[in-house]
Formats: C-alpha cells, sequence, structure tokens
C-alpha cells in the first residue's frame, strides 16, 4: 500500500489522434514507451529514465516533441533543491486513432510489438478473420471497447499490461466487388 496521495486523472478522458504532429510524435517506439509508461500516474524526467533505462537528455527530448504534439503535459511542478522538477502526464486517458492511416498505425503497432518482446510474462496475440454483416461489427466493436473501458484494475503494485484492441473489415482485392 502506497501513502502517496492518489494523482488527479488526466484532463481528458479520451483523445482523437489525428494531426500530423501527433503520428510524428508516435513514430518513435520510446516515445511510445514514454506514452506506456505515464499512462497511470506523471513522473518526472528522471523517474522516466530509470524506468525505461534510457538517458535523461534523450527523454527529455522526446517527451517536448510529445508534449509540442499535445499527447503529453505538465500535470505539477516543484521546486527541488533550488530547481524546478516537472511532472509530466498523458493529457487523456485513452487515446485513438480519429481515422487510422498507413503511417499512424504502423508506428503504434511497432510500439506494441517492442512491449509484446520486451514482456516478461505470456502474452496473447491473436488474429481471426469472421464474416459479420455491418450490424454484428459494430456490436462486437462497442462490446469490445466496452470490455477494455470497463475492466476493473488492481492496486498500484500488481503489474501494467497493454491491451490493443482493433476491428477492421478487411479490404477486397483490387477489381473485385462483393463477397470473398
Amino acid at each position: 500500500m502506497s501513502d502517496q496521495p492518489p494523482y488527479p486523472p488526466p484532463p481528458e478522458d479520451v483523445l482523437e489522434i489525428g494531426a500530423p504532429e501527433q503520428f510524428a510524435a508516435l513514430s518513435h517506439p520510446l516515445r511510445q514507451r514514454l506514452l506506456f509508461a505515464l499512462g497511470h500516474r506523471p513522473a518526472t524526467t528522471g523517474q522516466l529514465a530509470a524506468r525505461l533505462d534510457a538517458k535523461k537528455g534523450n527523454v527529455a527530448h522526446h517527451l517536448k516533441v510529445l508534449r509540442e504534439a499535445g499527447l503529453i503535459h505538465i500535470a505539477e511542478t516543484r521546486r527541488v533543491r533550488g530547481g524546478t522538477e516537472q511532472y509530466y502526464q498523458r493529457t487523456a486517458r485513452h487515446m485513438v486513432v480519429a481515422e487510422p492511416r498507413a503511417a499512424g498505425t504502423a508506428a503504434m503497432l511497432a510500439a506494441v510489438a517492442q512491449e509484446l518482446d520486451l514482456s516478461p510474462a505470456e502474452t496473447h496475440l491473436t488474429l481471426r478473420h469472421l464474416r459479420l454483416d455491418p450490424e454484428k461489427a459494430k456490436e462486437l466493436g462497442e462490446t469490445l471497447a466496452r470490455l477494455v473501458d470497463e475492466a476493473e484494475e488492481d492496486a498500484e503494485e500488481q503489474p501494467l499490461h497493454g491491451v490493443l484492441v482493433a476491428l477492421y473489415q478487411q479490404a477486397l482485392p483490387n477489381g473485385t466487388t462483393g463477397s470473398v
């Protein structure tokens, strides 16, 4: 149990990613890892560098890029030994790609692939194709989103798990129409 007070939640519940600078910010694996690390509580540059085993200057640079893209903000500042310590936090609890494009999707999937590779525990990755009418596809998408959104979290000492949900209609090969 922690005697530390709970941190305020991010100012937004959902942030739609769509601006070119946001996709550019998401294109670097360390920036993705920083966003993951800031998923539950604010942290300083030094705390993030230690947690991610990265150089403090490198982390500071990538935090600046994320901040300029509107993906993180300074949640709090504290005076420490004559200096100012800044605590960074994500601007939203959930980040969704408003209109998925190849570059943004590739960046997000690359970051998830890196996280899967670094995972110390068993991971689950499944791809399945289903034939669904539009109404059933919509219902499945809403159910998956609700399942993730309503998942109850355990105590802060428990391991952090990532969840990626994607539902898409498979593109038809060029020149064909209807069902395949």
